[in-house]
């Protein structure tokens, strides 16, 4: 029992430090950028030795994907995307229109939590392979996943078979972070502006049906 407990004080702690070195490095590369934040800063803005930063993560690249997994997902749970509730929701509600309310909510609220250290990690694409790798990964299955919601909508009869390629291809562009920030940079955009014209967009894709 008493092994039982310490087992589990170890990994609270651990859980613990992750949390405080992920704040801290989300704060930094957001206020500072990529290449002006260092892993000793981190160490540093945490609270922790700068060995604990190091022995957690093999560098400062490691350290801004970990934090953007977290943002992404909302949580430090290492659980994919489209595995989560809210995504499954999402893709299985009982009409178009709900459908795409939903996802659009699913994609305003990771763009909040995402924005500013998507902007970080476009400055280290540049300069740091693991990263652009990372992030063109993260393209792909963005891709996949929204194209794949929209291929579901015609497949499950809540939108016209036609031309069902071109809808998922066009509205998986259309929910890319790219065409996001893009929006930021080149219009008067809020988050809930940014949600209501996905709503407005995939909807006028989808056609009648929705």
């Amino acid at each position: 029992m008493t092994e039982d407990v310490n087992r589990d004080l170890r990994a609270a702690r651990r859980a613990d430090t992750e949390v405080r070195i992920i704040e801290a490095a989300t704060e930094l590369f957001t206020e500072r950028g990529y290449v002006a934040t260092t892993l000793a800063d981190v160490a540093r803005h945490a609270g922790v030795g700068a060995r604990t930063v190091y022995v957690r993560f093999e560098g400062k690249a490691a350290l801004l994907q970990r934090c953007l997994d977290v943002a992404i997902a909302g949580d430090y749970h290492r659980v994919a995307v489209p595995d989560r509730d809210w995504f499954q929701q999402a893709m299985n509600a009982p009409t178009a229109r709900e459908r795409i309310a939903r996802m659009a909510r699913i994609g305003a609220q990771l763009m909040e939590r995402t924005g500013a250290l998507l902007q970080v990690a476009q400055q280290a694409e540049a300069i740091e392979p693991e990263i652009a790798e990372r992030a063109q990964a993260g393209r792909t299955q963005t891709h996949q996943a929204i194209g794949g919601f929209f291929r579901k909508l015609a497949a499950d009869g809540l939108m016209s078979e036609n031309n069902v390629d071109w809808v998922a291809e066009t509205g998986a562009v259309l929910g890319q972070a790219e065409t996001y920030l893009l929006l930021t940079r080149t219009t008067d955009l809020s988050i809930e502006k940014y949600e209501s014209w996905l709503v407005e967009t995939w909807t006028r894709l989808v056609g009648p049906h929705s």
